[in-house]
C-alpha cells in the first residue's frame, strides 16, 4: 500500500511567539501589576468597605454632628463662608481619604514587593519593566483612592454635608491630591530597604501635622502666620480650599485656581519620575 505524501495534511508549526507574545507584556505590563494588586486587595475588601464606611461616619457623628452643631450655635449656622459647619468641613474631610487611600497602597505593598516577598523580581523577569511595575501599583492605589473617597461622599451627602452635583469635582479634586502625594511616597517606599519605623514617622510628622494645619477645621488664616507655611506647601490645603471653591463656591482668586491644580500636577510628575528611576535601578540591582 502506497501512500500520497503530497496529499497528506502538513503540520504547520508558527512559534512560540503565537503561545505567548512578548508585546501583550510590554504593551499592558501595567495592568497586570494593577490586576495583581487589586485581587490582592480583593481578599481584605470587607475591611477596606469597613474603613471607607466605618470611619468617615463616626467621624462625622463625632466632629461634622457633634462638633459642627455647638460650632453652628456659637457662630450662627452660616458663619463660615455662608455654609454650615459640615459643609465647611467636607472637602477636607474627602481630601483626606484622597490622600490616605492612595497613600495606604504604595508603601507597605511597594516594601512587599521588593523585601518580604519580592514579586517586583519576578514581574521584572518578565516583560514587565521596572517603570510598568511602578504605574501598576499607582493604578491599583488609584482604584482604592476614587472607591475610598466615592463611599465618603455617600456618607457625607446622607448626612447632607455635600449635594449630588458636587460628587464628580470633589472626587476629581480629592483624587488628584491622592495621585501626587502618592507619587512621591511611591518613590520614597521604593527607595528604603526596610520599614524601621519609617511610615510610622511620616504618619506622626507629615500626615498629622498637615491634616491639623491644613485648614482642615479652620481658615488657615485663623493661624499664625509662622504655620500657614505647612498649609502653603501641603497637597491637603490645597485640595481642600480647591473643594470648597468648586462644592459650594467659596470666594477664590482665579490665580489661585490655578497654583492648586498645579501643585497636584507637579507633584505627579516628580512622583513619577522619581519612582521610574528608582523602579528601574533597583530591579537591575
Amino acid at each position: 500500500m502506497s501512500l500520497n505524501v503530497s496529499t497528506e495534511n502538513k503540520m504547520t508549526w508558527t512559534g512560540a511567539k503565537t503561545i505567548v507574545d512578548p508585546q501583550r507584556g510590554i504593551r499592558r505590563g501595567a495592568f497586570y501589576v494593577a490586576e495583581n494588586r487589586i485581587r490582592t486587595m480583593l481578599k481584605w475588601w470587607p475591611a477596606i468597605i469597613a474603613f471607607g464606611l466605618g470611619n468617615p461616619t463616626l467621624y462625622l457623628l463625632s466632629i461634622g454632628i457633634g462638633v459642627g452643631s455647638l460650632v453652628d450655635k456659637s457662630l450662627g449656622a452660616n458663619a463660615i463662608d455662608h455654609v454650615s459647619y459640615l459643609t465647611f468641613l467636607a472637602p477636607a474631610l474627602l481630601a483626606t481619604a484622597g490622600i490616605q487611600g492612595a497613600m495606604d497602597e504604595v508603601t507597605w505593598p511597594t516594601l512587599e514587593g521588593f523585601v518580604w516577598d519580592r514579586t517586583f523580581f519576578s514581574m521584572n523577569s518578565t516583560a514587565i519593566s521596572g517603570k510598568q511595575i511602578a504605574n501598576g501599583v499607582m493604578l491599583a492605589a488609584m482604584a482604592r483612592c476614587v472607591l475610598q473617597v466615592f463611599m465618603y461622599e455617600l456618607c457625607l451627602l446622607a448626612f447632607g454635608a455635600i449635594t449630588v452635583q458636587s460628587i464628580p469635582i470633589l472626587l476629581l479634586v480629592s483624587s488628584s491630591a491622592g495621585l501626587g502625594f502618592a507619587s512621591i511616597m511611591l518613590a520614597f517606599s521604593a527607595s528604603i530597604k526596610d520599614d524601621d519605623n519609617m511610615f510610622a514617622l511620616v504618619g506622626r510628622f507629615i500626615i498629622t501635622p498637615m491634616f491639623m494645619f491644613s485648614g482642615t477645621f479652620y481658615p488657615i488664616t485663623s493661624m499664625p502666620i509662622y504655620l500657614q507655611w505647612i498649609a502653603w506647601i501641603s497637597p491637603q490645603w490645597h485640595a481642600t480650599n480647591l473643594g470648597r471653591a468648586l462644592s459650594y463656591g467659596m470666594p477664590i482668586e482665579p490665580w489661585l485656581l490655578i497654583i492648586h491644580w498645579s501643585v497636584f500636577l507637579i507633584m505627579a510628575l516628580i512622583g513619577f519620575n522619581w519612582a521610574h528611576r528608582v523602579f528601574e535601578r533597583r530591579l537591575s540591582a
